[in-house]
């Protein structure tokens, strides 16, 4: 299966941007789009400079040139009209997102594939306002994006088959793994993720051990990547934070969230991207 000769992705911070880059590495031609012209030329900059990095690491064929060249950035989506896929990547508010996939469904034709890249909230809420149901589903990405070996592709109640075949083989496209689960709140990456991640930070709340202790545990004794803290501070502490919010709302207590975490996101200590999280971070 190859990549969609045009991919369009609406937004284009850290995960858009991503998105973009891979859908590049994979040969196809993306369009992003963002609210504003300042945000446009932020991707632009953003997503360039990942493909200096890939060509760096010789993580591409292509060059640099073939790269930049099937880049195009705006404000309207109506230069979304050719792509056979549309990833929604705004940021995780459940109404932000159906406002932004009705935008791009009005923009496109009907063969057009709509995909969002929540992390936690329902496909079928996302799917309600949609005229064509059977023509989207989840495509959750992990960051970053280019490195990451998986993707989970959500299946609602209405997703037509051949959409999720479709999926699937776009993903194998990318050269990642991917994963169908069933719609529901947290789907399975996010539910396990932040259900190991809340402990761990409840742990450090309590004095129990230090986040390079607890972080230990997971590395060495279970053989985890990286331990959950860490991965907390490169997910961002505001974004665990809303998805945490997002679960505690629907499936109970054992979601809430410690106050260790909001009182770190109210400080604005965020994780890598602000340079301090659990851990300090140089280059933010």
């Amino acid at each position: 299966m190859r990549a969609p000769r045009t991919v369009g992705v609406l937004g284009g911070g850290r995960m858009g941007s991503g998105i973009a880059h891979a859908f590049l590495l994979a040969g196809s031609s993306v369009v992003v789009v963002e609210r504003d012209a300042a945000a446009a030329e932020d991707a632009t900059v953003r997503i360039r400079r990942d493909i200096t990095r890939s060509l760096e690491r010789g993580a591409t064929v292509l060059t640099a040139d073939e790269l930049v060249d099937a880049l195009s950035t705006g404000t309207d989506a109506a230069a979304f009209a050719d792509c056979a896929l549309v990833v929604e990547a705004v940021p995780e508010d459940a109404e932000l997102k159906r406002q932004a996939l009705e935008r791009v469904e009005r923009a496109t034709p009907d063969s057009t594939v709509l995909a969002s890249n929540t992390s936690s909230i329902p496909i079928d809420e996302l799917a309600a306002p949609l005229r064509r149901p059977g023509r989207f589903v989840g495509l959750h990405f992990f960051n970053p994006v280019p490195a990451s070996a998986l993707v989970e592709i959500v299946r609602g109640r209405a997703s037509d088959d051949e959409v999720v075949d479709a999926a699937r083989g776009w993903v194998d496209a990318l050269g990642k793994t991917p994963i169908v689960v069933r719609d529901s709140p947290g789907f399975a990456s996010s539910r396990l993720g932040v259900a190991l991640g809340l402990e761990a930070i409840r742990m450090l709340e309590e004095g129990i051990a230090t986040a390079e202790d607890i972080d230990a545990a997971m590395t060495l004794g279970y053989r985890h990547p990286i331990g959950p803290l860490r991965t907390t501070d490169l997910v961002g502490l505001d974004v665990r934070l809303g998805i945490a919010e997002e679960l505690h709302a629907r499936l109970g207590e054992r979601f809430a969230p410690p106050e260790l975490l909001r009182r770190m996101v109210a400080e604005g200590r965020l994780g890598r991207k602000t340079g301090e999280g659990f851990y300090r971070w140089e280059n933010g």
